[in-house]
């Protein structure tokens, strides 16, 4: 292999369809010789400890960083190079992955992620939050009382999971923990498991909804991010936080966004927001010309339908998280306090209703299947809440 000084041990013939791996997924040359160095290192261990590379697991690779931390190296190896390695192996066929056991758990969790993505049409991230929770919950109980803990599940079971759940994390999350343990027992009773609905048995957590006032960036605050990004380099930056500020887009519909979404000719875009919704919105002058200066000038080339991809190797499309890093960035060279990206939907709302923009208008721009999810942004119409104060019992004249 050119470049190297050593051979690459038992990796030596995998070396080129491994390259070519990290070429697809975007890596320079420089990058690629550089992981390429530590395969060949692993592979020599590997010659050297007469392990056979049919035979590689995560453990043995532990086992190799053992050895390097031993020996002095200094030089860490990036972990991800070594799952890509593992999947590649995997993948051409040399290493046969361990078969796990299928438990009576596995199944009733993968049965259950069926009901959430098929009939509620639940987002992905949802998804595996509600998943996690189940798994965690009927491990416990089958731990406890065997497979068939179905059959003796009580209220009493859920409450003191929930109990125990509440005690390690905060008030939202708790009642995050409540609807994800209704949920389940919701799936379990229609799908025959448990004779009870036990969803109703579910006790709420104590907290007033609604008691805080939505926290809003100010148009001027907004104006500076967006102009913070005007930059050739910043040309995604600046569509993604265009997209959020102009249109009050959800981190999550963001990363949704595919090519085929926009209609160029009509001046409008598909949103595909939470429980499979889809939505046409007018796309203003401003957003279509951010999105396609980033698209003629600066998105990566690749096979993906989606819009916002990554920038730098491996080249995928964007997590919705990474929207709220854009806006942090953003606000880091404006000069400006940092925020998420959720706060410029505040904001948006917020400007609308200033200019009289009435609430159900305002629903209906950031797509909130009940106007009471919008009615918390009467809050911050002081003015027009004073209007209609009235005076304190016994005070009137």
């Amino acid at each position: 292999m050119s470049g190297t000084r050593r051979q690459p041990g038992l990796m030596a013939p995998y070396i080129g369809g491994f390259a070519q791996l990290l070429a697809d997924k975007g890596y320079t040359g420089q990058t690629i010789r550089a992981e390429l160095k530590a395969v060949g290192s692993l592979g020599r261990w590997l010659q050297a400890e007469q392990v056979e590379v049919a035979n590689l697991t995560e453990e043995v690779i532990a086992g190799f960083y053992e050895f390097r931390r031993t020996a002095g190296y200094r030089k860490p190896y990036s972990h991800q190079t070594f799952r890509w390695l593992l999947e590649f192996l995997t993948t051409s066929g040399v290493v046969v992955p361990l078969v796990r056991e299928v438990t009576a758990v596995d199944l009733l969790i993968e049965a259950y992620r069926s009901w959430l993505t098929d009939t509620r049409g639940l987002a992905t991230p949802t998804v595996l939050r509600y998943e996690s929770l189940a798994r965690r919950f009927c491990e416990e109980q089958a731990t406890l009382r065997g497979d068939d803990f179905l059959g003796s599940l009580s209220a009493s079971d859920l409450t003191g999971f929930l109990l125990r759940e509440a005690n390690r994390v905060s008030v939202g999350a708790a009642k995050g923990r409540v609807a994800e343990v209704r949920s389940l027992s919701r799936f379990l009773y229609v799908a025959r498991l448990t004779e009870t609905n036990l969803a109703a048995a579910v006790p709420p957590v104590a907290g007033w909804r609604d008691t805080s006032v939505p926290k809003a960036v100010p148009s001027t605050h907004v104006d500076k991010m967006l102009a913070a990004l005007d930059a050739e380099e910043c040309l995604r930056d600046r569509a993604i936080l265009t997209l959020v500020a102009r249109l009050g887009l959800r981190s999550i519909e963001v990363s949704r966004l595919e090519l085929g979404d926009i209609d160029w000719r009509s001046g409008e875009l598909v949103v595909r927001g939470k429980a499979r919704r889809q939505d046409k919105m007018p796309m203003p002058t401003e957003v279509g010309e951010v999105i396609s200066a980033y698209l003629l000038r600066a998105r990566p080339s690749t096979e993906s339908r989606r819009v916002f991809m990554t920038s730098k190797a491996p080249i995928k499309p964007i997590r919705a998280d990474l929207v709220s890093d854009v806006a942090r960035r953003a606000c880091e060279r404006a000069g400006i306090r940092r925020v998420g990206a959720h706060r410029l939907r505040h904001s948006l709302a917020t400007e609308m209703l200033r200019r009289g923009v009435t609430l159900p208008d305002i629903s209906q721009v950031l797509r909130h299947s009940d106007l009471a999810t919008t009615a918390i942004y009467a809050k911050v119409d002081i003015e027009g809440l004073r209007s209609v104060v009235q005076p304190w019992p016994g005070t009137a004249k």
